[in-house]
């Protein structure tokens, strides 16, 4: 591979890999799953879980197993422990399930368990918004009278969102008065600072 090869030489060739790394594929464990239907009360709370959830938030999960089903199955290990969904089993408490959709992965070692219970729920909190699509879809819900209660926002977010902001100019009273501008003094020396 030479750096003085000419793109339009290349048409219809193969182009060298660099990535000596195996493929992903190659190196997960992807063999058939089944969501299966599992007695909630069989279900093992994981001992070394450090996520909590509120009630408040519990309430808050089973309005939306309500509104929307029980679209996100519970991860279980092999023996019926949790990995990943305490806080949607604690609402299907709340509502009164019998059964919830579980996934088992059997393949995980108890190590990996003890990551996964972490990652699962820190790597959702490290996602952000865009906040005007957020914005024009919580506004566009509302106009469809919605239930915007279900989104998981409290009252004063969703409140927020739906404000239309104000361009116009401020007051002295909103923005204070730049002819009174305090002196800064250093606590060492006594000089006047200005801000």
């Amino acid at each position: 591979w030479s750096s003085d090869v000419c793109s339009s030489d290349l048409v219809g060739r193969r182009l060298p890999v660099f990535n000596t790394r195996p493929k992903i594929q190659e190196k997960l464990p992807m063999k058939k799953q089944a969501v299966e239907s599992i007695p909630i009360d069989s279900l093992i709370p994981q001992a070394r879980n450090s996520r909590t959830h509120s009630p408040e938030q519990i309430a808050q999960i089973a309005a939306s197993i309500r509104e929307f089903g029980f679209t996100n199955p519970v991860l279980i290990d092999k023996d019926g422990t949790i990995i990943a969904g305490h806080g949607r089993v604690m609402a299907a408490r709340k509502l009164d399930l019998a059964t919830v959709p579980c996934l088992r992965l059997g393949h995980l070692t108890p190590q990996q368990v003890r990551a996964y219970v972490i990652a699962d729920n820190k790597l959702a909190l490290n996602a952000g918004w865009d906040e005007e699509m957020l914005n024009n879809e919580i506004k566009g819900l509302a106009e469809n009278g919605f239930d915007l209660s279900i989104a998981g926002f409290s009252p004063a977010e969703i409140e927020s969102m739906l404000v239309e902001p104000n361009f116009q100019p401020g007051t002295e009273d909103d923005q204070g008065q730049l002819d009174q501008i305090e002196p800064i003094i250093c606590p060492k020396c006594g000089h006047q600072f200005q801000k």
